[in-house]
Order: structure tokens, then C-alpha cells, then sequence
């Protein structure tokens, strides 16, 4: 009898590529790279997938990045080129907190020069629209792409405008955030798709979600009564509240507005992937683990790559496995280091999810 189909995703974020350069010379994106295609080298496997997501935040500075670590970015990149299995067109990339632009500069002008998931830069980002596995259909800051009846609606953070949405010349503060048009858009393709299986991808967690994904939880309060940073940094002026989730519809703070929607419509997708909090894959806050289900939906934080910009970074990525015809998929926890656990596959970690409908390659 021949072995059903499968369909493997690969889903990281948060490589923070500036910031593991400056402190130990690490490579936090072609790392990962290597250890897919080739393996650790502390003993972790190589592993097959199909297609990548990269959920945000390429760029590791607190200020708004720039081209020289839009240049790194794409030259880690290249280590796909390298071991010749995969394409940079098989990575579906987008826009997180720290790769935001500021006021006075064009529009997330950094992801779209260098990430450009829609290929409009191909000569700097490298990306060549006709070479996708999967077309993208829609604009850098959402879109849309099929891989038999799984559908993908990606959706980037727009911190970038002034505090408390965004922080100005400092950068992105941590609150997520999505215009109206990017929450229309999202309800429009949910309704308009009944018969898929949907994926839903940002940046951030949606609210009580998973691990620290809840109000205040990017913070613990010091003897003295003052905020520390724990998992985000605080910063006063930027809506530390929802430092940890999506936190902004519009300019509106902890609009709720998908939670909203999930609670009125069980099931109305199968999963949302995202990141921005970065931890160890046992650690527990508010209760939640790394991955939840809530409204009938399979939530999976997928980060991080860095090891370096956070306070619990321990660096790993999921890899979900769709198999044709059932209607469960397998999410395991890759350990890219061996701070943890040793380096590769952590089975505590791994979970199964039901999926609405059974999954179809085609």
C-alpha cells in the first residue's frame, strides 16, 4: 500500500539577526538554515519540509533598521543556495515589531526592500515572484497563498506610525498591531473560503492565547514596585499592556477584534501561527503553553531563532506536518541549541491538532 502524501511546513520567527551578529557572532538565520538541510553540529537531525513561514523580526535593533543588516539578512539567505534543496522563494516572510520603519520614512520601507514577499525588489531582497512553490496573491502587508486545500493569510505588524502604536525613532514597541483593511481583508477570505483549511500567520499571538500572551505578562513588578522586562521590553509610552500580543485594530487599543469574531464563529479557522515571545518550549505563563487550542482553534507560537535578544531565549522552530487525507496535523519543536535539551528534535513538546476538515495535497 502506498505511504500517504505529506505536506511539511517549517515555521520560525524572530532570528533577530543584528543583535546574535553583535553578541556572539552568531548567525541565527543560516544556523537554522544548516541544521534543516544538513543537520547540527551537536547532533541534531536534518529534517524535509516543503515550504518555510518566517513569522517577523528579521532586524535586531532598537532603532529602526537599516540596509546593512538588511544585507546580512539576505546574505544568511543564501545559505539556501547553498545546500541547493530549497529556494529563498520557498520562505513566505512577514513584517514584525523591530523591522518597522518610523514616521518621515516610507511605509515598512526596510521588509519591503530586503523580505519583499510580493518580489517587487527583486534586486535586493532576491526574491523572484515567478519561482514561488505556492503564487502570493495580495500586497507586502497581506496576502494570500494555497498549497492544495490549505490556505495561508499572512498578515504584518503595522507598529510603525508614532507612540503608542509604534515608538518613533526608537523603533517598534512591542504592542502588535493590523490596519482595518488588513482585519477586513482577514474576515473577507475566512468567509469566502469555507471548504479550505486556514492558517492564519502574524507576528504576534492573539490575547490568552499561549505562553505569556496575556495583559501585562511581557513584565513582572521588582521589590521597589517598578515594571522589569521579562519577555518584552517595557517602555511606557508604547501600550506595555499588550506588549504581548495583538493589541491594536486601527489604532484601537485591545480591540480584541479577532478574538471577537473566533468567539462568535468556532472554528472558523484551523490555526494561528505566530511569535514575538520568546521562552524555553516548557515554560508556562498565565497558564499557557506554546501551544493552546482556544475557539476551536490551534494556536502555535513558533518563535525564536535568536538567541541572544530576549531574556529566555532558547532558539528553535516548528515543523507541522500535514498528511493527505487526514485531519490532524503534527507540530514538533525543533532545539536548535543544546542549552535546553540536546540539539534536535524536543518530543515533550510535540502535539497532535485536529484540522476541521481532512487535508488534500491534490
Amino acid at each position: 500500500m502506498a505511504e500517504a502524501r505529506q505536506f511539511r511546513l517549517w515555521a520560525s520567527g524572530c532570528c533577530h539577526v543584528g543583535t546574535d551578529l553583535r553578541r556572539r557572532k552568531r548567525e541565527s538565520l543560516a544556523c537554522a538554515i544548516r541544521h534543516a538541510e544538513r543537520g547540527g553540529g551537536l547532533g541534531g537531525p536534518p529534517f524535509a519540509w516543503d515550504v518555510a513561514v518566517h513569522l517577523g523580526d528579521f532586524s535586531g535593533t532598537q532603532g529602526p533598521p537599516d540596509d546593512a543588516e538588511g544585507r546580512e539578512v539576505v546574505r544568511q539567505f543564501g545559505e539556501l543556495a547553498t545546500h541547493g534543496k530549497h529556494r529563498r522563494e520557498h520562505v513566505y516572510c512577514l513584517v514584525g515589531n523591530h523591522d518597522a520603519s518610523v514616521p518621515g520614512q516610507p511605509t515598512q520601507w526596510w521588509f519591503r526592500k530586503w523580505l519583499d514577499p510580493t518580489g517587487e525588489n527583486s534586486r535586493t531582497s532576491g526574491v523572484d515572484p515567478t519561482r514561488r512553490p505556492y503564487p502570493v496573491e495580495g500586497t507586502w502587508e497581506r496576502y494570500a497563498f494555497r498549497a492544495g486545500n490549505l490556505l495561508f493569510l499572512m498578515m504584518g505588524d503595522r507598529n510603525d506610525v508614532g507612540p503608542p502604536v509604534g515608538r518613533g525613532a526608537k523603533g517598534g514597541y512591542p504592542a502588535g498591531a493590523v490596519t482595518a483593511e488588513t482585519f477586513a481583508w482577514w474576515k473577507r477570505m475566512v468567509e469566502q473560503n469555507p471548504y479550505s483549511i486556514l492558517i492564519a500567520c502574524h507576528h504576534h499571538m492573539l490575547k490568552e492565547t499561549t505562553v505569556a500572551s496575556g495583559e501585562w505578562e511581557g513584565f513582572r513588578k521588582d521589590e521597589a514596585g517598578e515594571w522589569r522586562g521579562v519577555y518584552h521590553g517595557y517602555f511606557p509610552q508604547g501600550a506595555p499592556r499588550g506588549a504581548s500580543y495583538l493589541y491594536f485594530v486601527d489604532g484601537k487599543p485591545d480591540a480584541r477584534a479577532f478574538e471577537r469574531y473566533l468567539a462568535d464563529s468556532p472554528g472558523a479557522i484551523d490555526l494561528w501561527l505566530g511569535g514575538h515571545t520568546h521562552t524555553h518550549p516548557d515554560d508556562r505563563c498565565g497558564g499557557r503553553s506554546h501551544v493552546e487550542r482556544k475557539w476551536g482553534v490551534g494556536f502555535v507560537n513558533c518563535c525564536a531563532l535568536s538567541r541572544y535578544h530576549g531574556h529566555k531565549n532558547v532558539p528553535m522552530s516548528r515543523l507541522l506536518t500535514f498528511t493527505d487525507g487526514s485531519d490532524r496535523v503534527r507540530v514538533q519543536c525543533y532545539l536548535h541549541t543544546s542549552q535546553h535539551a540536546p540539539q534536535g528534535w524536543y518530543q515533550p513538546a510535540e502535539r497532535t491538532l485536529p484540522l476541521t476538515k481532512p487535508f488534500e495535497l491534490g
